[in-house]
């Protein structure tokens, strides 16, 4: 396994110097759910929630979050992002809202991160949206599911895991 990086010798938290890196294309995605009661993911269906379309707006969410994952997390590097697709899917069993997160950059380092707070934001504006109709929903199997680009190459979550 890899040493932690963002620790110094003396073992003091800082930012990765990522100058002498070569430019490649980065890709990330990241997936997650947030599990409901049937009849809150009928609300979000049929698109009569009194706040507005739950999914659109969740969307735009996690848009908004991939680009700002520098401001949110201290030691990551802010990025010029490429491309950003937040794909939000409705399931019945169990009732839930998947959202799968991809994320690209042309840049010296990878863009995990921003796709894991697009996932989580994304999550998260449906809970709030949500909440006064059904305070249980729960966020969980929040995952990268692949990377590519860089030195350590292309690295993809095994079907066993799932």
């Amino acid at each position: 396994m890899s040493e932690l990086t963002h620790f110094n010798a003396a073992g003091q938290a800082h930012m990765v110097d990522v100058g002498a890196k070569q430019d490649t294309q980065r890709v990330a995605v990241a997936e997650g759910w947030i599990r409901m009661q049937p009849e809150t993911l009928a609300r979000i269906r049929q698109g009569d929630h009194k706040k507005g379309d739950v999914l659109g707006i969740a969307r735009v969410a996690g848009i908004m979050a991939a680009k700002k994952t520098a401001e949110l997390i201290p030691l990551c590097h802010p990025l010029a992002l490429t491309r950003v697709d937040i794909e939000l899917v409705a399931q019945d069993e169990p009732a839930a809202v998947h959202c799968r997160a991809s994320i690209e950059t042309f840049g010296k380092t990878g863009v995990e991160m921003e796709a894991l707070t697009a996932v989580q934001i994304a999550l998260l504006t449906i809970y709030d949206m949500c909440k006064a109709v059904d305070r249980g929903m729960s966020m969980v199997d929040i995952r990268l599911v692949e990377k590519r680009g860089g030195k350590s190459g292309h690295w993809q979550r095994a079907p066993e895991d799932d």
